[in-house]
């Protein structure tokens, strides 16, 4: 087994671990240990809640969740050579669940506190407990459906610069100001109550706290990208802003479908990561790199026939035409699939969270065909265990 460089005890918060990670981006949050380039290691990571959410019938934890807290993330990591303008590379070459905790959740957010896609569909808190065995799960509360995960870090990435930070925060915040009152926000602005900062000293504390950019979104640096292939095998290319990299990961996923569309969508869990870093020097010019690049790996469930449902740019509620809206267009597929399911016994928020968490394939299937792109979202028939198709 690698060496761990990043322990975590799951009956303590991040706060009280031997060494405590970070919940904010700020390249002033201090590395917890280096390596050499072609190191392999193993970091663990807690669930991006902080352990908020618990293994039981009731979506209260889900609804009552601080997300003042999240995401829980391990590191930084500091990568001896790496500097501005490097390419750090990250082999993925194991992920898994921690001992004596191989369960997940996957919830609905009620929509005053984050909310999801269909949040205007499906407003009220709801959560699915998924036990697993082995590469496949099941949950009680969604009967009749078990498949294989690909298991996934939602979060990677390296420290942003200052320079890069500031243009966050700036753009983010001129985002909020166009509608400073929408429920939930067009963004998360930085906010200083529970921030972890790791062993930052306290001189620098409310500074940092208060800079600190959000982990909620991705952004240039990777961050909360939410790539279900990102999985076992699976090489990413992150561009380097500071020195050291400073990387950093946590969120990890059993199984999630494109889009992640309930927001706490994936199957979240505790787990650990096996990585391998190497550096390619002066490689963001090189090779014109703006956001992080990956290579799948080789695993991923195989599932051979899929029930594909499309959608187009037209509101559900009003049926007014939106010019090549993909954000509509996915929307309307995910319902359609919702609807069809619901025929099978599924309620619409059972639905809503297998959608988000099986490994269902999302599109853009068209996009030049005015006024409606076509984006389509595929099922695979084969997680039920009964017939869903039109007979």
């Amino acid at each position: 087994m690698p060496e761990v460089l990043f322990k975590v005890d799951l009956t303590k918060p991040m706060t009280e671990q031997e060494v405590p990670g970070h919940n904010r981006w700020h390249p002033d949050i201090p590395a917890v240990v280096s390596v050499n380039p072609g190191a392999v290691f193993r970091i663990e990571c807690k669930d991006w809640t902080d352990g908020q959410i618990h293994d039981n019938d009731s979506p209260d934890d889900i609804r009552d969740v601080d997300l003042s807290v999240v995401h829980v993330l391990s590191g930084p990591i500091h990568v001896n050579g790496a500097a501005p303008g490097d390419i750090l590379v990250v082999d993925i070459l194991d992920i898994g669940a921690l001992p004596n905790s191989e369960w997940g959740f996957t919830g609905i957010f009620a929509k005053e506190n984050g909310g999801g896609f269909l949040t205007d569909h499906y407003p009220k808190a709801a959560k699915a407990i998924w036990d697993f065995q082995g590469i496949y799960t099941s949950s009680r509360h969604i009967p009749g459906v078990r498949f294989a995960g690909i298991t996934h870090p939602g979060l990677i990435g390296c420290a942003p610069s200052t320079e890069l930070l500031a243009k966050w925060n700036k753009r983010e915040s001129e985002l909020v100001a166009t509608n400073p009152e929408r429920v939930p926000p067009l963004a998360n602005l930085p906010n200083p109550k529970n921030a972890i900062l790791g062993k930052l000293q306290a001189a620098e504390f409310d500074r940092v706290a208060k800079e600190g950019a959000r982990t909620v979104p991705p952004r240039e640096h990777g961050g909360n990208c939410d790539i279900k292939n990102l999985s076992r095998g699976s090489r990413i290319y992150f561009p380097v802003y500071v020195e050291g990299a400073k990387l950093s990961m946590g969120d990890i996923h059993f199984s999630q479908g494109d889009g992640e569309i309930s927001f706490c969508g994936a199957i979240e869990m505790a787990g650990y990561i096996d990585l391998h870093v190497d550096v390619i020097k002066g490689g963001v010019d090189k090779y014109g790199m703006v956001n992080p690049i990956f290579k799948p790996g080789p695993v991923e469930p195989r599932y051979s026939e899929y029930l594909v449902f499309e959608g187009i740019s037209v509101d559900e509620f009003t049926g007014q035409q939106y010019y090549m809206d993909a954000h509509v267009a996915y929307r309307r597929a995910c319902l359609n699939a919702i609807e069809y399911l619901k025929k099978f016994g599924f309620t619409g928020e059972q639905a809503y969270l297998l959608l988000s968490c099986a490994p269902v394939e999302g599109r853009i299937s068209g996009i030049v065909d005015i006024p409606n792109v076509c984006c389509t979202l595929a099922i695979p028939t084969e997680i039920f265990d009964k017939n869903i198709l039109p007979t």
